[in-house]
């Protein structure tokens, strides 16, 4: 017991004087570093995660949502009614509206909108924001609007020139317009959710007479429960459902249905909703985004423990006489090993601690960024985050800062008189292997995406091993050099030499500086690629009205019309709708898969297009493209890999009746989040067969003349424009947010990868200040040392970056395309580049870490090495 309290005792004392005296400082602020770039993007997206939990069911409008494209059948609110749930059917589709006409009787404006039937009750979770007028404060209400009335997005009050009170036209009926809607808690995506919502009472609908047989129409079923009763109700609910809509058809042809069962045919087109339908755009930037911040906090860990290594490694090689001092006086091995132990797991602890209040703090920084993108009210966040910054903290001490000073146990006391005995020799592999390994799934799990973290941590160490090797191949062929250099100049000489006389520790400083710098030149290439190709995906002349059904024998003047707006560079695309019913001569059907997406476009018409030429903002990922090859055809890859669809298989399609077959000759890759036109099928040619009906659509630019698009629309009544300004505007609006937070974050990898090129160069410094006594004392000037250091560090800068660079090259190009899914378009002077800045970066971290050993005298250089 007194051994034990005089272990702690021992480690406390050291732990305090170290820390005052700066010698742990290096190594604390590299266990801050990693703890505190984990914790801060832990936090964050555990309280994100938290938030969207709490907010799905009002996301939804409910506690699950059947969506379908026809009237439910009665028995799926009955079943819901039966286990006690509440629920609510709401209609949606897209028509037309328009303002009354004029007091000269001349038409008014009219607007495609987003009509919304809704029952008293809804929405069964959340709740609607509602205003008096476009600008009046608004307010939460749980009513619904009351017959003869309607509710109706700003938008669509100042596209029409209206104001609240005015008669809105929807079909053959006339509308009070009594409200502005705010906020919708279950607003969905698509072309109706595009446009401006118009809200009613259910029992108006019929008298507007725009629900028709052949109607296009959206039915929601809500269902929801209150308490544990009304989770296991809905759970109960959800079973039933899913299991009705992915054996319906099975069951349906083996027995007669059951009472309470719907029939095979009731269940095409229908779907349980979930929050992963939600829009496409937002969730690849937010997917993108939460890669990349992710790899930041994982190579900041990675950076930070290659510091610890060398700032133990330093540390130990300082305490190597009061070790041998300490076992002079009679302390045990073990107990001078439990000191050190001691004390390095109380600084990192303290490190660690430190490290998870600052992520805490930091990850407001995300939030506050975000502004907008995610509420400010989110959620507490778990423990967690908390315990796996602590651990990593604490494993990554122990993984890489306690080996190297365990050894101080084993140095002997025979030191205190021959200085060059006990020298600390490598941690055996077993004891390296288990600590790497801890290290490494930790970063596996804090990483939440397998491909990223294996990459990330395989990679890092793959390179690790790869610039060890290739540095100790360019010491030796600096020391042939050096050996027959007879010419060069007495510096470059010197500082050649000073190179190749340790191997060993010039192979360590190049693959430490290699390893720092290749982080910062991978996170600065990933990062402008991956924000070039956010900014790409919707430039600041992105289109932002869509529009179609525009008629053959309307588009050469359509096109004036454009013309003479002013508008230029424009989409334009002739369309026409197809059933897939075969591939390779066998139907397709929805029973033909057993994928949930699958059966959706098995039972859905595409919206196809044919160009000669292919779309520029489309690319290949397979195959050729032809001009004018008959029978050809180009699939989006994501379609194919659903449906199963490969290179040369023929594909038979449903043209309103008629049917044509076409092979696959090439598979694109579409950005769906692009707000361009994009189409799962092109032909790549100019004309269609004369049996094939089309339109024609546009994705153009407003030019913002006021009444542009009301003169379109009643020069061409018969074309749908859809204005995308509102949701282009907030899509740039995140990106700018999430690019935001990406820089912000950016910072600790940068703060980490300088802590390690100088700890790098602080590891040798004591070796280098007894080197240059000696050579000041044999008659070097220190302008000549001076010349030498340089020399040195940035020789050993130019090796590191140009391995760096080329590595990071490599590494970034497998995140890009498997990890970030993007286009790698590192610049070809990237290794000059990164040769160049490894030079200014290690000249510039050996002047702060050794501006003063050639200023420190040599009397009292030579004596400390003689102590």
């Amino acid at each position: 017991m007194n051994q034990t309290v005089s272990v702690l005792a021992l480690g406390w004392r050291g732990l305090w004087r170290d820390a005052r005296a700066g010698e742990l400082r290096l190594l604390m602020l590299a266990v801050l570093l990693a703890v505190a770039a984990l914790a801060c993007v832990s936090f964050f997206a555990d309280r994100l995660q938290g938030g969207l939990r709490r907010d799905a069911r009002q996301l939804l409008g409910g506690d699950v949502v059947l969506a379908s494209d026809h009237a439910p059948a009665p028995q799926w609110q009955a079943k819901a009614q039966a286990l006690g749930l509440q629920t609510a059917l709401t209609l949606n589709f897209a028509t037309m509206a328009r303002a009354p006409d004029s007091a000269a009787g001349e038409p008014g404006a009219s607007r495609l909108v987003s009509l919304k039937a809704v029952p008293p009750g809804y929405p069964l979770r959340g709740s609607l924001r509602v205003a008096d007028g476009p600008d009046a404060p608004d307010a939460a209400t749980r009513e619904v609007p009351a017959p003869g009335q309607a509710w109706v997005d700003a938008a669509l009050l100042e596209a029409l020139d209206m104001a609240p009170g005015q008669k809105l036209m929807l079909g053959d009926a006339a509308f009070t317009v009594a409200k502005v809607i705010t906020a919708e808690p279950d607003r969905g995506s698509g072309f109706a959710g595009f446009a401006p919502r118009v809200m009613l009472r259910e029992s108006d609908l019929a008298a507007t007479g725009l629900v028709q047989p052949a109607s296009r129409i959206t039915w929601r079923l809500a269902v929801a429960g209150d308490g544990a009763a009304g989770d296991e109700a809905v759970a109960a609910f959800t079973q039933w459902a899913e299991a009705r809509l992915k054996g319906a058809d099975k069951a349906a042809s083996a027995t007669p249905a059951a009472p309470d069962t719907p029939d095979a045919p009731d269940t095409r087109g229908m779907s349980l909703e979930s929050l992963d339908s939600g829009r496409p755009e937002m969730q690849t930037t937010l997917a993108r985004a939460e890669k990349f911040l992710n790899l930041v906090a994982l190579l900041a860990a990675l950076l930070s423990a290659v510091a610890v290594a060398l700032a133990a490694r330093a540390f130990a090689l300082r305490r190597l006489d009061d070790a041998a001092l300490l076992r002079v006086l009679g302390l045990p091995q073990r107990a001078l090993a439990g000191a050190y132990a001691v004390e390095f797991l109380l600084a990192g602890l303290a490190a660690s601690l430190a490290g998870v209040a600052l992520g805490w703090a930091l990850h407001h920084a995300f939030i506050w960024l975000l502004a907008g993108l995610v509420q400010a009210d989110l959620p507490a966040p778990g423990p967690w985050p908390a315990l796996l910054g602590l651990g990593v903290g604490l494993t990554l001490l122990a993984a890489f800062g306690l080996p190297p000073v365990l050894q101080l146990a084993r140095v002997p006391p025979l030191r205190v008189l021959r200085r060059d005995m006990g020298q600390p020799k490598a941690a055996p592999l077993a004891v390296l292997g288990l600590g790497m390994a801890g290290f490494a799934a930790l970063l596996l799990a804090a990483s939440r995406d397998a491909t990223l973290g294996l990459m990330a941590v395989g990679g890092f160490a793959g390179a690790a091993l790869l610039f060890a090797l290739l540095a100790r191949l360019a010491v030796a062929l600096l020391r042939r050099w050096a050996g027959a250099a007879d010419g060069a100049p007495r510096w470059l000489a010197l500082a050649a030499r000073q190179i190749t006389a340790r191997p060993a520790h010039a192979v360590a400083q190049v693959s430490s500086l290699a390893v720092g710098l290749m982080a910062l030149v991978l996170l600065v290439l990933l990062r402008t690629d991956l924000m070039a190709s956010w900014q790409r995906a919707t430039p600041p002349d992105a289109p932002n009205r869509f529009t179609i059904n525009v008629m053959p024998d309307q588009a050469e003047d359509f096109r004036a019309a454009l013309a003479q707006g002013g508008v230029r560079g424009y989409d334009w695309y002739p369309m026409f709708r197809g059933r897939l019913v075969s591939i390779n001569g066998r139907p397709v059907t929805a029973a033909s898969f057993s994928d949930e997406r699958a059966q959706r476009l098995a039972e859905r018409e595409f919206n196809l297009s044919h160009t000669p030429t292919l779309p520029a903002h489309n690319s290949l990922a397979a195959g050729r493209w032809q001009p004018e090859e008959a029978g050809a055809a180009s699939v989006e890859e994501g379609l194919a890999a659903t449906l199963g669809i490969r290179l040369g298989d023929t594909l038979g399609f449903d043209f309103a009746g008629a049917t044509h077959e076409v092979r696959v000759r090439s598979l694109r890759k579409v950005d769906w989040g692009s707000l361009r036109a994009n189409f799962f099928v092109l032909l790549p040619v100019s004309e269609l067969p004369d049996d094939v009906a089309y339109t024609w659509m546009a994705a153009w630019r407003s030019p913002g003349q006021p009444g542009f698009d009301n003169a379109l629309v009643r020069q061409f009544p018969n074309i749908t424009s859809i204005d995308m300004s509102a949701t282009l505007a907030q899509v740039q609006r995140v990106l700018a947010q999430v690019i935001r937070a990406v820089e912000f974050l950016f910072a600790f990898t940068l703060a980490a990868g300088l802590l390690v090129l100088v700890a790098a160069i602080t590891a040798t410094r004591e070796e280098k200040a007894r080197e240059f006594a000696i050579m000041r004392a044999l008659g070097a000037s220190a302008a000549l040392l001076g010349k030498v250091q340089r020399a040195e560090l940035a020789g050993v800068g130019l090796l590191a970056g140009a391995l760096a660079s080329l590595v990071a090259s490599v590494l970034g190009w497998g995140l890009a395309r498997h990890v970030f899914e993007f286009d790698w378009t590192a610049p070809l002077a990237t290794p000059l580049l990164g040769s160049l800045a490894g030079a200014a970066l290690a000249l510039a971290a050996g002047w702060w870490s050794l501006r003063e050993v050639l200023r420190r005298p040599v009397a009292q250089t030579l004596r400390q090495a003689g102590e």
